[in-house]
């Protein structure tokens, strides 16, 4: 299975049906994955939303209209999907920076936005390590928080989770902590559908357990309950600043387009050997749910 080619002919088929209302379910099936994993490694990819790529995408094609023809601009508006004139003529005023009508004219300045394509690209030459892991359903047990998604540098927004465990809620905590990954996490789930920066998911902090939560516990922590699920596990070892943020970025630019598996909607969790960041060469481990895709046998 062409994984990279399947990407691109999704790609195409999006070109080739701006112009109308987009079924993303066939998008998905060209692709030969399922729409969240294929909605996740966009934006990954491009660092937008494939929503606001194909947004942009119209807005750069309107313009080539705009200036090759006399076609009305309701006609345009239409077109492209617009309810009416007045919501194209903003959207494209806001791009641009001028109006439809004023794009008619000789020697204005309009923005261009290519089509996008996946490419395979050979670069800085760090290795991944990973392994693949089978784990039953387990519960996450914490602290939950909605933060937005940040893709570089330190998120601060995450402290603000972290501290609604006082020091004898992480001592309680750490006692229960039996299986893997063992320790304090982050947990990462519900994110926004743009899943672009800015954006915002929900971050919970505390540990991994293989029953549910304890009654007593039920007013004290938060729970969130995590599928039996096959993941893979992606270890860093910290010799370079944001080593870790790198590495996932490459998990979803890299290794997923080429590793014949697609993620599934569940929580990516991140953790620690150590919360001492001073700590030459700390290690750390991101765990991602998912799945073989269909019809591929590497």
């Amino acid at each position: 299975m062409n994984t990279m080619k399947q990407l691109n002919d999704a790609m195409q088929y999006i070109e080739e049906h701006l112009c109308d209302e987009m079924n993303f379910e066939h998008v998905s099936r060209i692709a030969c994955c399922s729409e969240y994993h294929f909605r996740r490694i966009f934006s990954y990819v491009s660092g937008m939303s494939l929503s606001e790529y194909i947004r942009k995408r119209k807005l750069s094609y309107a313009a080539s209209i705009l200036q090759a023809g006399n076609e009305k601009i309701i006609d345009i508006a239409f077109r492209l999907g617009y309810e009416s004139p007045d919501a194209f003529s903003k959207a494209f005023q806001a791009m641009h920076g001028i109006s439809p009508s004023h794009a008619r004219k000789d020697a204005v300045i309009l923005k261009t936005f290519p089509p996008l394509t996946f490419q395979l690209t050979l670069k800085g030459g760090y290795e991944m390590n990973y392994r693949i892991v089978e784990k039953g359903e387990f519960y996450m047990m914490g602290a939950r928080g909605r933060i937005p998604l940040i893709y570089n540098g330190p998120n601060p927004h995450t402290a603000n989770v972290w501290k609604k465990l006082k020091q004898e809620d992480l001592l309680v905590l750490t006692e229960y902590t039996k299986i893997e990954p063992r320790g304090i996490l982050n947990a990462y789930s519900n994110y926004d559908d743009k899943q672009v920066e800015g954006t915002e998911l929900d971050l919970v902090v505390g540990i991994a357990m293989e029953e549910p939560m304890p009654d007593r516990f039920k007013t004290r922590f938060d729970v969130l309950p995590v599928e039996a699920s096959t993941w893979v596990v992606f270890t860093t070892i910290e010799k370079r600043p944001y080593e870790t943020q790198d590495t996932w970025g490459r998990i979803y630019s890299e290794w997923f387009p080429t590793s014949g598996y697609e993620m599934t909607d569940g929580p990516e969790i991140l953790w620690y050997e150590s919360f001492d960041f001073s700590k030459p060469d700390f290690k750390t481990e991101i765990w991602i749910p998912i799945k073989k895709i269909l019809g591929e046998s590497k």
